[in-house]
């Protein structure tokens, strides 16, 4: 039986985006074997995306992967956001929002396609998963903006076809395709409909780790979480690895941080160090050093910018358990970095978070709205080229 198609359609109502978590894998020996194929399986497709990238699939599908963006790492040919050879050292927490595709997307261009069609598989809600009723949406947007979203159901596999533009063209691009993210996607082909597809461009490689406020969290869309943002700012190929509960400064993170590739990193952990795991002040600081150090290990002269917490009014001046309140966490944080920048490090650089936002850009008083995303967006894009980092 074919996969049912859904055409175009007008956007649903607007609906917060909340992760669903996945199951975490850890994996036997016959796994890391497995994860070893992952590995080369990524260095073919970076290779890949140098080249044309025009490789079909049986049906007339081109593979997808030359197409994919924001990839931290594959696990059995699924985007994952952790190490899939080191899961055992992460937190659970931590192993458990990286199985979700935050931030991956499809990019390309074409001469002469009128449309685009995605095959994809999707994990489908029981009757009572909370989260069932979220939008289940596909948004299209080139360098103005948003074009036009599909709105579907999730499906064991379906096609979905996303119209480039009005009128009869030609629309090239480029062009870049935000699936859902709740229901864990996986993007089996897509074909041009009028004409082929090409890959976009390669562009910097911008790794940007944090919390659930880099995750994306209270954002309505995808392509409306902060990093996605500052990477449509900057031109850069953003690779969200957000953990939505965790990023308390793991040093098993940072490590794998360390081995990543990456052109730019940034850093914006520290709010989940007030309240879910408390932190003292000085735990922080010597926690901040270490996270740094080993990062440095293996990016060192990466450009490195060290976001510290945004806003969060309950918790600015109420010591935690052990008695730090979130401004001395943030003071913390920022010492640590500027003092390894005396000392010599000149690619690091700090963005004070605490008021980049205000009360009016939250929507629970923790985590940003749509307003609050596109205001610390920006801020760090701005950031990054005042650094000299930037490169648009």
């Amino acid at each position: 039986m074919s996969a049912p198609v859904h055409d175009e359609g007008r956007p649903g109502p607007r609906q917060e985006r909340a992760g669903r978590p996945g199951r975490a894998v850890w994996p036997d020996r016959r796994q890391e074997e497995q994860q070893r194929d992952d590995r080369r399986q990524g260095d073919r497709w970076r290779a890949e995306r140098r080249g044309a990238g025009r490789d079909e699939v049986p049906g007339g599908w081109q593979d997808p992967q030359p197409f994919l963006r924001g990839i931290a790492w594959l696990d059995k040919g699924s985007p994952v956001r952790a190490d899939p050879a080191d899961t055992m050292r992460l937190p659970w927490d931590t192993g458990e929002r990286a199985t979700l595709p935050i931030g991956v997307r499809l990019e390309f261009t074409t001469e002469t396609a009128t449309a685009v069609e995605i095959r994809y598989r999707a994990t489908v809600p029981g009757p009572t998963d909370a989260l069932r009723d979220l939008a289940h949406g596909f948004a299209l947007w080139d360098r103005h903006g948003v074009v036009s979203e599909v709105f579907t159901e999730p499906a064991a596999e379906a096609v979905v076809r996303i119209g480039l533009g009005g009128g009869d063209g030609p629309f090239h691009g480029p062009f870049t395709i935000h699936p859902p993210e709740n229901q864990s996607p996986v993007v089996l082909g897509l074909r041009g409909i009028g004409g082929a597809l090409a890959p976009a461009p390669p562009t910097p490689r911008w790794v940007v780790h944090g919390d659930s406020i880099t995750e994306g969290w209270w954002a309505t869309r995808p392509a409306h979480g902060w990093p996605s943002v500052a990477g449509r700012a900057l031109g850069w190929d953003t690779v969200n690895l957000g953990y939505a509960g965790a990023a308390r400064g793991e040093l098993a993170t940072a490590e794998q941080l360390s081995g990543l590739p990456a052109d730019v990193l940034t850093l914006a952990f520290g709010t989940n160090c007030w309240s879910r795991v408390p932190f003292s002040a000085p735990l922080l600081y010597e926690t901040t050093r270490a996270f740094l150090e080993l990062v440095r290990q293996g990016h060192p002269r990466t450009p490195l910018l060290l976001v510290s917490p945004v806003l969060r009014p309950d918790a600015e001046r109420t010591p935690n358990r052990l008695g730090a309140t979130l401004g001395a966490l943030r003071d913390a944080m920022e010492r640590a970095a500027h003092d390894r920048i005396t000392a010599g490090d000149a690619r690091l650089a700090v963005l004070p978070g605490r008021d980049l936002l205000g009360p009016e850009h939250l929507a629970d008083g923790l985590h940003p709205n749509d307003s609050g995303h596109q205001v610390l967006g920006l801020a760090v894009a701005t950031a990054l080229g005042r650094a000299g980092f930037g490169a648009g």
